[in-house]
């Protein structure tokens, strides 16, 4: 069968499926939190997409070091050792939260792993702890399979974007909690916090920043997307061009979206080059009206 770099991933035919592995996701994500050493701007936290799926990269332990891996291909979760051992369970449709949560666990004890967790999702489309879900249970593996081949072609994309620039920026890492893929540049420049920010904001957002990512769609924004964000917000951000002509900017929040539908560009005879035009459109907007030095900070 012909591999699709961009298949069709319309929201309403996969939601429950979606929502099933976005708390599968940050189940996994948690553990990563706890038993990460700290890093700036959480990015101790996400997971990582792979040729297979999506990873939690290295932890260490006592033990020395593991790592946990979605493997989309197979349809397993799969953990590995720095010793040499593994232990890995299946993915299929009707495995619960509360059932995935189990296994997690309980193939983590049997290498000597025993992280505790706060086991109840964080903004995520449920807010039953995790053993006690029985509700989320849809995995179909069609579905699962064009959300990893999307993964794998955004990453690329944004990976490329990203050697642009030789300023601090993010690894592209996809955020558990949001359920998207992300990349993020920084400016250098300290900011004050937000008046009423929380923890996780603060962190976030020390500084000034221009985010460039990719969802799968939610109520608020119905349909995959790319999407861009200055922060803070500059004064006419909105009022910046955009490219390719089909890109948008949305209010959400008092600010505002750079906003790419996924299926305006995916049919394209090289839909990479849109994407790309968004993104660096994106960057130049938030950059000039924030004041960046766009020559030093050119790669």
């Amino acid at each position: 069968m012909e591999y699709e770099s961009y298949p069709e991933v319309p929201l309403d035919s996969w939601r429950s499926t979606k929502n099933t592995l976005h708390l599968y996701c940050q189940i996994v994500g948690k553990i990563r939190l706890v038993m990460h050493p700290r890093l700036n701007h959480w990015w101790h936290v996400p997971l990582y997409v792979t040729p297979r799926g999506l990873s939690t990269h290295t932890i260490p332990y006592s033990g020395g070091n593991f790592e946990i891996e979605f493997d989309f291909a197979c349809h397993l979760l799969r953990i590995a050792t720095s010793d040499g051992q593994t232990e890995d369970f299946g993915l299929f449709d009707g495995l619960s939260v509360a059932d995935f949560y189990s296994s997690v666990f309980a193939n983590l004890a049997k290498l000597g792993i025993r992280p505790a967790i706060k086991a109840v999702p964080y903004e995520a489309p449920s807010t039953t702890p995790f053993a006690e879900d029985t509700e989320n249970r849809s995995y179909e593996k069609d579905h699962v399979e064009r959300f990893h081949r999307t993964l794998v072609t955004v990453d690329g994309i944004l990976n490329e974007f990203r050697g642009r620039f030789s300023g601090k920026s993010t690894p592209v890492h996809m955020f558990w909690h949001s359920f998207d893929l992300a990349l993020t540049r920084f400016s250098g420049k300290r900011v004050p916090a937000r008046e009423g920010a929380n923890i996780v904001e603060r962190e976030a957002y020390s500084h000034e920043v221009i985010s460039f990512g990719f969802w799968f769609g939610d109520d608020n924004v119905p349909a995959p997307a790319f999407y861009s964000y200055t922060a803070p917000e500059p004064s006419g951000l909105a009022d910046e061009p955009l490219e390719p002509a089909s890109a948008k900017w949305q209010e959400s929040n008092g600010s505002h979206l750079a906003l790419l539908m996924y299926d305006e560009i995916r049919t394209l005879p090289d839909p990479r080059v849109a994407v790309l035009e968004f993104l660096e459109s994106a960057y130049l907007a938030g950059a000039r009206r924030a004041g960046w030095n766009l020559s030093e900070l050119a790669n």
